[in-house]
């Protein structure tokens, strides 16, 4: 049984729920943070980054610092690309928006190639897009978080080193990391951010990047200075190294709760294969979908293809909003979010499906999450199809 007092199951797309070892973790003791002991425990945790982001190649390196996954973003911009540079935005949601908005606030000129609400942008669109401007950065969101939408990665970065080889390959995965098959070195990808609070499962506060040796090198060659100085991996480049190297250093305070909750995390995700924690994430994903259309509802993903395996972005029926329904889940002990995509946020609602209420075997969230959205829509009104 579980140490946490009694709580509505948090179904959300992340913050999750957290595995008891992990919340346990973020109690220990003080530490000063260039402390041996603690420097360990950073170190271990950039190594461990490399293994789930399926990275063997030295020149990789992982970034993990205080901040939201929304600090990735800055980090890219600040540090990859500089102003006046054209960026590439491939746009599944309301995510994209945010991230174009990011870039030019540094002064980079973004273009947005948007798909219909739903889905993505098709491969011919990205091809023709990058043949006719120097981009020297293309982003994707891999699981944007509004819509349930997941991009193909593998395939588009293929696409992409075929006809614009300069271009530098961002993957935004604050929702797909830890619960979505991702191979950075396979893939041949150049940065990766995410965030500690969703499929890693662990407490919102860390800023998760990787990033190639080819976006290190990128930065190293800028002819202007980061336009962040938090952000600015002039600062955090030799921190990272060095706490990898298990060498105490110093540029701005870390959490050493956080960190520790990491490492837990990463110990427990990497204690089986990578290939099983995806293949649950999808099967789950699958029983959820199955259910939902079988309550004869509809997704905003409506392509098998375009949808992610953890969340399922739900359209409500018709004449229903978010605020007629959210309370009486609530009231069944299971929280799902509103929607989000700002032109459709009163039509749906978003399930979110990662982590330890998927992969611990001891927990009914799921059977428990369905069961409540059954018989709270039929508490509202909603006849479920027989």
């Amino acid at each position: 049984m579980s140490s946490q007092p009694p709580h509505p199951t948090l179904l959300i797309p992340g913050p999750i729920e957290f595995d008891d070892e992990v919340l346990q973790s973020m109690s220990h003791y003080s530490q000063s943070h260039v402390s041996a002991p603690f420097v360990n425990t950073f170190g271990e945790v950039l190594t461990m980054l490399r293994q789930l982001f399926l990275t063997t190649n030295p020149a990789s390196q992982p970034f993990v610092i205080s901040g939201s996954g929304t600090l990735g973003w800055d980090m890219v911009a600040a540090n990859l690309v500089e102003p006046g540079d054209d960026v590439l935005v491939l746009h599944t949601g309301y995510f994209a928006d945010s991230f174009a908005d990011c870039f030019e606030t540094y002064g980079i000129k973004a273009t947005q190639l948007k798909a219909p609400i739903g889905d993505r942008p098709q491969q011919d669109e990205v091809e023709k897009a990058l043949k006719e401007k120097d981009y020297k950065m293309i982003t994707i969101t891999h699981t944007d978080t509004s819509t349930g939408v997941l991009s193909e990665i593998k395939s588009l970065s293929s696409l992409i080193h075929r006809v614009s080889p300069e271009t530098l390959i961002v993957v935004d995965g604050v929702c797909s990391v830890g619960c979505e098959e991702l191979r950075f070195d396979d893939w041949d990808l150049d940065c990766v951010i995410t965030a500690s609070q969703k499929a890693i499962g662990c407490p919102a506060g860390l800023s998760i990047v990787m990033a190639s040796g080819r976006a290190i090198e990128r930065f190293k060659a800028r002819k202007s200075p980061p336009g962040s100085y938090f952000g600015s991996w002039k600062n955090w480049l030799p921190i990272m190294q060095n706490y990898e190297a298990k060498k105490p250093s110093y540029f701005a305070t870390p959490s050493p709760q956080l960190i520790h909750a990491l490492h837990t995390s990463l110990t427990q995700i990497l204690s089986k294969p990578l290939e099983d924690r995806f293949r649950i994430h999808r099967e789950t994903s699958e029983k959820i979908k199955k259910a939902v259309s079988d309550l004869g509802l509809k997704q905003l993903a409506s392509k098998p293809e375009n949808q992610a395996n953890g969340m399922t972005a739900i359209y409500l029926p018709e004449g229903m909003t978010p605020p007629d329904v959210l309370p009486t889940l609530m009231k069944k002990g299971v929280v799902f979010a509103g929607g989000l995509h700002k032109e459709i946020a009163a039509k749906y609602v978003r399930f979110g499906h990662m982590g330890v209420s998927v992969t611990d075997p001891k927990r009914d969230d799921i059977d428990k999450a369905l069961k409540a959205l059954k018989e709270g829509l039929v508490e509202v009104g909603y006849k479920v199809p027989a």
